[in-house]
């Protein structure tokens, strides 16, 4: 008889069997084993005090099954998911769902996986904590509610297909506040001055340290500094200190990350996740800047192994979120003498940052010596001109984290009086810029600012704003699409107080209370739930958003030249005929005529009562249904079919083959019997089959020449699992 433990992820299996002996067999849930049904009315009893009803998806019906097995055979099962809200619940559905008796089932919690942390958690075992099990509950029913009922508004009201979220939908507000600074923002003139001297030690450049905003005054300053007689008037020198910063937390991991090595917030979460269940580093799901004293220890240690004693500075560093509950400790190396770890290169790039910046949180502050320099001509009316400099005089923290100071600013050594030659003075004509747009890591760092949203949400809020086409990148700055504006000025106008700042982080707030057992479950859900679908069903009766206001009065209908509106369509904004659907000319934004559509004389398959008609896409032209979205079928076109067929077999459904099609992320291949048959893949098919698990091959990479379609196989990444 062996004990079992279970754990989220296949990968740490691997991790802690070899932290076990042969008395324990290490298996995983492979994530959520239960969740909410579709159908939200099966989903939640809101009478019976908002009781969920859970239900196994079909694909995790062999992980249950195999898993009961398991259970039965075991002496002892010891629930080992993630430290934190989800990974309580996760362990509670796993219980619940093999129906494990609670005489020989318990729960454990590491927040790294070394030899150490699992034999200590599994020296400690405890109940599962129904205080953090039913705030994670909390939350799930709560964004089911507000999602389920905001969106079914929302298909109404503005185009079938949208959606709202209880945490998503601020986030977008927040990007649509920017949008809207930045289209009222009117740019103000102003002019730099800038002056550059001779000086025996060097040249010497200084610029205004004011700049004025009409021309005629920036000409004056550059007439009188001509002529007039310059000398220094001043030379300060200070000493500044720069003290390290506390060890990252999630949402100073995921900021630093997409500003040092240009990873997204889910991307840097997906490397985390290796690099943490490979045994690297601590949990990174956190919210808590503190240290274990035995992890501060080992630190300190490193610190003057690798610098000297005069590096070594211990410190304790407070958490700044006083419901900080995800986990106890911020992220950092489980092994602080390694300075590399992680089998990609990524993976290698996260794990240095991580290290660089638990070990600099535990040394000395560097020190810089500050120079300003000074200078006017003899009795003129000028602003002062300055230069100011740096050098680092002790390097401190910044020996282990070098590229957090930049370069040193050297200036000619100068004294208070020294004359100066005039080289030349210039004035350059400038405007005042508009508040820059979010990047994904400053919406983060905003999130975080406004309690909007906890540590295991925010990469979630940044996909899903990408998914539901809300949000855009440009470049590395986001922006709301057509549509993102649509939904969120609709949920402005009739549901601010439920995506406002402070509804949101009160929410959370109760959430974390509910977390620590001082809040009951039922009676938040219920003071939220009550008055939220009272205002729900009381908007059942504004009138459906059909323009989004009127189109230019130069631009005219191109079918029969009256004044035309501004619509919403799938691909965003575009002009159509306010006589519409008397008459259905329609023009882009940009003025290009959009053919109307027009029925080919052909009846759907696919509905009884559908014509099909041939309509202007996003790709072109294309045959569907008249009776979209109801019928949502789509006419393939053989000879661009055939023009873009491989013609290998799709190893899934075995009828169809796989053809190279386009989507919003790009070029894939997918079987020509979608939609029937959903089997897609990235890369092109090469038309091998993998020995290890039959799934099609497909062209690689400069460094993986072929590989496995299948994530899942060994094939799929050779280089990760050669040994």
């Amino acid at each position: 008889m062996k004990k079992l433990v279970i754990v989220e992820s296949p990968s740490k299996t691997k991790t802690i069997s070899k932290y076990l002996g042969s008395n324990f067999v290490v298996r995983a849930s492979v994530g959520h084993i239960r969740d909410l049904p579709k159908n939200n009315k099966q989903a939640i009893d809101i009478e019976h005090g908002f009781l969920p009803h859970y239900e196994i998806p079909k694909e995790k019906a062999s992980v249950v099954s195999n898993l009961k097995k398991d259970a039965d055979r075991a002496v002892e099962i010891l629930l080992a998911t993630d430290p934190d809200r989800e990974g309580e619940a996760i362990a509670w559905h796993i219980m619940e769902a093999l129906s494990l008796p609670a005489s020989k089932t318990k729960r454990i919690v590491f927040h790294e996986i070394t030899k150490r942390a699992v034999e200590e958690a599994i020296a400690h075992p405890r109940e599962i904590d129904e205080h953090l099990r039913r705030a994670q509950e909390a939350r799930r029913v709560l964004d089911r509610l507000v999602g389920y009922e905001l969106s079914g508004l929302i298909w109404k009201k503005v185009r079938y297909g949208l959606s709202a979220g209880r945490v998503q939908s601020p986030a977008l507000r927040i990007l649509m506040e920017r949008e809207r600074e930045i289209r009222a923002f009117v740019p103000e003139t102003y002019f730099t001055l800038r002056g550059t001297f001779s000086h025996n030690s060097g040249t010497l450049t200084l610029t205004a340290i004011e700049e004025p905003r009409e021309k005629k005054e920036a000409e004056r300053i550059v007439s009188e500094g001509t002529h007039g007689v310059w000398s220094v008037t001043a030379v300060t020198e200070s000493e500044m200190k720069r003290t390290p910063r506390a060890p990252f937390i999630t949402s100073t991991l995921q900021q630093a990350a997409s500003s040092r090595l240009g990873f997204s917030p889910s991307r840097t979460m997906g490397i985390a996740q290796k690099l943490y269940e490979a045994g690297h580093i601590t949990y990174m799901r956190t919210d808590s800047t503190s240290l274990a004293m035995e992890a501060e220890n080992a630190l300190a240690q490193e610190v003057v192994n690798r610098f000297g004693t005069a590096y070594s500075t211990p410190r304790k560093y407070k958490t700044k979120s006083k419901n900080a509950q995800e986990a106890h400790e911020a992220i950092r190396p489980t092994d602080p003498k390694k300075m590399s770890a992680g089998t990609t290169p990524e993976q290698k790039k996260l794990y240095e940052l991580i290290w660089r910046r638990a070990i600099s949180s535990q040394m000395t502050d560097a020190l810089l010596a500050k120079t300003k320099i000074t200078a006017n001509i003899t009795g003129g009316t000028i602003p002062d001109f300055v230069a100011t400099g740096s050098s680092l005089k002790f390097d401190g923290w910044l020996a282990a984290d070098p590229t957090a100071h930049g370069e040193d600013v050297i200036l000619p050594s100068v004294a208070k009086g020294d004359p100066l030659a005039l080289l030349s003075l210039d004035s350059e004509e400038k405007e005042t810029q508009p508040p820059t747009r979010y990047t994904e890591a400053g919406l983060v760092k905003e999130l975080e600012k406004r309690g909007i949203g906890r540590p295991s949400t925010y990469a979630t809020i940044m996909k899903t704003l990408a998914d539901r086409g809300y949000a855009e990148k440009e470049g590395k700055t986001l922006h709301p699409t057509d549509t993102g504006e649509v939904v969120s000025t609709f949920l402005e106008e009739h549901f601010s107080q439920y995506i406002s700042d402070s509804f949101t982080a009160e929410m959370e707030e109760k959430l974390d209370e509910i977390a620590g057992g001082t809040r009951e479950y039922v009676k938040t859900l219920s003071d939220f739930y009550t008055p939220f679908h009272k205002d729900v069903e009381s908007k059942e009766d504004i009138p459906k958003v059909t323009t989004l206001g009127d189109a230019p009065e130069d631009v005219l209908c191109p079918e029969c030249g009256k004044r035309m509106v501004i619509k919403l369509g799938r691909s965003g904004k575009f002009l159509s005929c306010a006589e519409f659907p008397k008459c259905s000319g329609s023009r882009t934004i940009e003025g290009k005529v959009i053919p109307p559509p027009k029925e080919i004389g052909e009846d759907c398959p696919e509905c009884t009562n559908g014509k099909l008609v041939e309509r202007e896409g996003k790709y072109g032209r294309f045959i569907s249904c008249g009776n979209y979205p109801k019928c949502k079928y789509v006419k393939k076109d053989p000879t661009a079919e055939a023009k873009n067929d491989t013609g290998i077999p799709c190893p899934v459904c075995k009828k169809g083959t796989m053809v190279e099609r386009h989507g919003r992320f790009g070029t894939f291949y997918s079987c020509s019997n979608y939609p029937k048959c959903k089997h897609a893949i990235k890369a092109r098919p090469t038309g091998a089959f993998c020995t290890e698990c039959d799934s099609l091959m497909m062209e690689g990479t400069k460094t993986i020449p072929e590989r496995c379609s299948n994530k899942a196989c060994p094939n799929h990444n050779p280089h990760k699992h050669k040994k």
